[in-house]
């Protein structure tokens, strides 16, 4: 079978079953399965396939067509200009989550301009996606990823690797602050927001796929947040800062949460779509919003 013929074929067989990105999933599973880059089938439609190949593709169609997401058959996803590995206990990280990281990007880079170094704390790393995104803008920064699944974990250290940042990673395994110790420049958390009755509610994309516990938030989608604002401050340098992604209508309660808590709101920063996302707060009024 030719490239652009499997490319066809997957286009509209995923047309037909009315997926939203139809023509983008195709396209990205030629070219990671069938070993073709975006512009040689431009150039060289009638490129073969291989059996093996073929049948790759065979079967990335009918996962996809049960509801798998596009990157859990790749094993992998593109965050922040870092090539990421999937497992079964990772967040897929998203596009709306690189809001946070560009968010306290410029706080880091600047205090480790000035200090020589600066740490950061990552509370539920999953696939390493944020702090990893961070330790690859600041060079003079070292990351401490915190999570309850020691499959996420692995998944963590591995991404280090392969990114070449393994030596300014450390993935520890801890019920949030439970096993952590030491100071941080900054804290940085993407935790489960979804309050536990809206779960059914979701894309079966992300109810089938992603891990529970890094979708469920309690009864009201607050509980990680309580978490971090009662303890968070224990653990922070002197000037230092909190990152946090919120769903798109928890910005009152979540700041409510850190005031009394005695931290400072300093803003908050909106999403691709327009929607409040990421939260950052600071122990010094003087930061404040």
């Amino acid at each position: 079978m030719q490239a652009a013929v499997a490319l066809r074929m997957l286009r509209q067989a995923f047309r037909d079953a009315e997926l939203a990105s139809a023509d983008l999933d195709a396209r990205l599973l030629v070219e990671h399965l069938g070993g073709v880059d975006a512009l040689s089938l431009i150039r060289e439609p009638d490129r073969p396939l291989s059996e093996a190949q073929v049948q790759a593709l065979a079967d990335a169609q009918r996962r996809r067509l049960r509801g798998e997401p596009v990157h859990r058959i790749l094993g992998f996803r593109a965050f922040h200009g870092l090539h990421l590995t999937l497992s079964k206990e990772t967040l897929e990280p998203r596009p709306d989550t690189e809001v946070l990281v560009d968010a306290i990007l410029p706080f880091l880079g600047e205090r480790a301009e000035k200090k020589g170094a600066a740490r950061v704390l990552d509370l539920g790393t999953g696939t390493g996606a944020i702090a990893l995104a961070l330790l690859s803008e600041v060079p003079a920064l070292s990351a401490v990823g915190v999570d309850i699944s020691p499959d996420a974990l692995e998944t963590a250290k591995r991404n280090a690797h392969i990114n070449g940042m393994g030596g300014r990673f450390e993935a520890l395994l801890s019920d949030w602050f439970s096993r952590v110790s030491g100071s941080f420049d900054a804290i940085v958390s993407n935790p489960p927001y979804i309050p536990h009755a809206a779960l059914p509610l979701l894309d079966r994309e992300v109810a089938d796929h992603d891990p529970l516990r890094a979708l469920d938030g309690g009864d009201d989608g607050l509980q990680a947040y309580r978490i971090i604002a009662r303890d968070a401050g224990a653990y922070l340098d002197e000037d230092g800062r909190i990152a946090v992604e919120i769903g798109w209508d928890q910005q009152e309660q979540v700041r409510a949460l850190f005031e009394a808590s005695g931290f400072w709101w300093i803003n908050t920063v909106h999403d691709l779509s327009g929607h409040d996302r990421v939260m950052l707060f600071s122990q010094d009024d003087r930061q404040a919003g």
